[in-house]
């Protein structure tokens, strides 16, 4: 059976071949002035050591819950740098105490009664794709909620479906591709994550403009709580005060966890069109795309890439910025919008060096599409030659990018230097808005063994005072978690912060959802 790999990314069978690590290495080594890297071999479970269980699965559960070592192990971690580098150790210390598999909401109601009545803190679990320590609790229950992944309900003429909260990317599309719809809601975590997981973190989309939120498609949800269930009206919008729905986006597992909701649904595409532009300059590029941002074209993807990022994912070795860029549409050709986005990246000095294309699975945007695909395998591989690669993001008004960007490559180079003795940073813009873009900037360096997690909590520690100093966001789309929340903390609002911790009061009044994330614990 194919099994995914419990101490990084993805399936077991798509890791990087024993080849492609030694091309990688050779690689990368070049680019960092190391000789000699080795490739250590992946870790054993066997070889492992799972810590004892604080709790023990309650009789009347127990044939929900499994205590097996794959289970407990692949279940410890998100997929963050340092969650792969610490169990490419084989350091399983914060193993959860076992891992619970509801099947109805009858069985997480079961589950967090009995874990309220226990003390035994909760962590939902979707598809275990955080990189931001969002799933890690040491001695907890894990509630992983895969096997409520079933599309219960379409709406066709609301257009719109009843998802259960357990569905994975993949398993929830191939539920509605039959019937002509999508959620059209495609995180690089896709296959690995959850409708649920979506919703508790407000993740962001593959698509650059418009619904570039998981927010956006929410109609309703229903949500169990320790204090009981919660559930929303199925409205295509209300102005009756604040509402419920916005409590539990982003909640990241605090305050309940979502069994279902009621999604927004599309038209599945048909007429589409892409490009890759190029810019003599990242600051040509910026233009270009503020231009397109505020001209409501709405295009699918606008991806720039500085020229570090477009030689290093799209093959672009002329120091150009690369603009990947896209239309698509379920009802119309979208000629005429790609025809007037030339127009104006033209107007700021792009250029198309490989025309327009019907596809875009070809040229540079095509190779940078494949690369971003593959990026989790590949930091996967580059763990084993002890190298740090991780990313960060934000957000940023217009007006302050300029200056966020000098800041932080700037702080960031600085901390690479001390750090790790050198390295390298590249910045994507990964959604943009008229008002400002999501900057996103990747990180890599040379470690030492044994020391890679200490030496990228430096640089983190670094780049996110930097990001809260510019004015920007701690984060843009990968959530809160454990990580972050000393940095979300100083961005929120005080008040607004005391009457979040009134909220987790009233719906967890014993304290055991998620213990660590967006509160103190």
């Amino acid at each position: 059976m194919r099994r995914r790999s419990w101490w990084g990314w993805g399936w077991e069978d798509q890791a990087l071949t024993s080849e492609q690590k030694q091309s990688l290495a050779g690689a990368v080594g070049a680019r960092l002035g190391l000789s000699d890297i080795e490739v250590q071999s992946p870790p054993d479970l066997d070889a492992a050591v799972l810590p004892p269980p604080r709790f023990e699965p309650p009789a009347a559960l127990a044939r929900l819950c499994s205590t097996e070592p794959f289970d407990r192990a692949s279940h410890t971690y998100g997929k963050s740098f340092r969650d792969v580098v610490r169990g490419f150790n084989g350091d399983l210390s914060p193993a959860p105490s076992f891992v619970a598999y509801p099947e109805s909401e009858a069985d997480v109601v079961a589950l967090l009664d009995w874990c309220a009545s226990a003390g035994a803190p909760a962590v939902p679990y979707g598809g275990g794709s955080s990189v931001v320590g969002g799933t890690e609790l040491a001695g907890g229950v894990c509630i992983d909620m895969t096997r409520m992944d079933r599309v219960v309900e379409i709406d066709r003429a609301s257009r719109a479906a009843r998802i259960q909260g357990g569905a994975l990317g993949p398993v929830l599309e191939e539920q509605l591709r039959p019937e002509g719809y999508t959620l059209r809601h495609y995180p690089q975590s896709f296959e690995f994550s959850t409708l649920g997981g979506w919703l508790a973190t407000r993740s962001g989309g593959h698509y650059a403009t418009n619904y570039t939120h998981i927010d956006d498609f929410c109609e309703s949800m229903r949500v169990v709580t320790p204090a009981g269930l919660v559930e929303s009206r199925r409205l295509p919008g209300s102005g009756a005060g604040p509402s419920p729905d916005r409590l539990f986006l982003g909640s990241e597992g605090t305050l309940g966890i979502i069994t279902e909701a009621w999604m927004r649904v599309q038209e599945r595409p048909v007429h589409k069109s892409s490009a890759g532009v190029r810019f003599e300059t990242f600051d040509a590029g910026v233009a270009a795309v503020r231009a397109l941002s505020q001209a409501a074209l709405f295009s699918a993807n606008c991806r720039l890439l500085d020229p570090g990022e477009a030689m290093t994912a799209a093959g672009v070795a002329d120091g150009s910025a690369l603009l990947v860029l896209g239309f698509e549409s379920a009802d119309h050709p979208v000629d005429a919008w790609m025809a007037r986005a030339v127009e104006l990246v033209q107007d700021h000095g792009g250029t198309l060096p490989e025309g327009v294309r019907t596809s875009s699975g070809e040229g540079a945007a095509g190779a940078w599409k494949g690369s971003f695909l593959r990026a989790p395998y590949t930091r996967d591989a580059l763990v084993a030659m002890d190298v740090i690669v991780e990313t960060f993001e934000t957000a940023i008004t217009w007006d302050r990018f300029g200056a966020l960007h000098a800041s932080v490559t700037d702080t960031v180079d600085k901390a690479l230097a001390e750090v790790c003795g050198g390295g390298w940073i590249t910045c994507r813009f990964t959604h943009v808005y008229p008002d400002g873009p999501a900057p996103y900037f990747s990180v890599v360096a040379p470690g030492r063994r044994g020391s890679l997690v200490q030496m990228w909590d430096e640089v983190k520690q670094a780049a996110s005072e930097a990001l809260l100093a510019a004015g920007g966001t701690i984060t843009h789309h990968h959530a809160v978690g454990r990580d972050h929340r000393p940095w979300y903390e100083r961005q929120r609002p005080d008040l607004f912060a005391d009457a979040l911790r009134a909220a987790k009061s009233t719906l967890d009044p014993s304290g055991v959802l998620n213990p660590g994330v967006l509160f103190a614990s």
